[in-house]
């Protein structure tokens, strides 16, 4: 499976691969810097880093249960969704991340369609995921894109909303 637009392309990729562990490792400097700058007025640590990544391992995100996708941005590698099955009817986003110098270029809604693209391949009707109150950009991107708030579904220490996704599948 490949979503293209003008200048992105999705693709699953290895979530092993030196490239896929850059991406997951900057998504977590991204997310865990905002989350020690707002509740301890500091940046995170690479130890702390470190710490989260052997706590919470994307290793997950392959086939037949979960897959890894990777954007790139005009050939270039620019962000990554992950997506797995929790059931035989919902499918969860994870890891959703766009590179700093490609936001505002169209990325987000290309990985989300590829993500729901691969939860219909599965039979998934409703797509969930779960994120934070000061991720301001990514909420708004997931309720521009049909994402609406759902009650939590797991009990995730970070997470503080919980949104859902119906979804249409083709008819053919």
């Amino acid at each position: 499976m490949i979503t293209t637009s003008s200048s992105w392309t999705v693709a699953p990729g290895p979530v092993g691969s030196a490239g896929s562990a850059a991406l997951l490792r900057e998504y977590l400097v991204d997310v865990a810097d905002r989350w020690y700058l707002l509740h301890h007025g500091r940046r995170c640590t690479p130890e702390e880093i470190e710490r989260h990544l052997a706590e919470d391992p994307s290793n997950d995100l392959v086939p037949p249960h979960g897959v890894f996708l990777v954007g790139r941005y005009s050939g270039e590698p620019a962000g990554c969704v992950g997506v797995r099955r929790l059931d035989a009817r919902t499918a969860e986003v994870k890891r959703m991340f766009i590179r700093p110098a490609q936001r505002g270029r169209g990325g987000g809604p290309v990985l989300l369609a590829a993500a729901e693209e691969v939860a219909r391949s599965w039979g998934a009707e409703r797509l969930v995921l779960d994120t934070r109150l000061d991720l301001v950009e990514a909420r708004a991107l997931y309720a521009r894109q049909g994402f609406r708030e759902t009650p939590a579904y797991n009990d995730s220490a970070y997470a503080e909303v919980w949104m859902a996704k119906r979804l249409a599948h083709q008819q053919s």
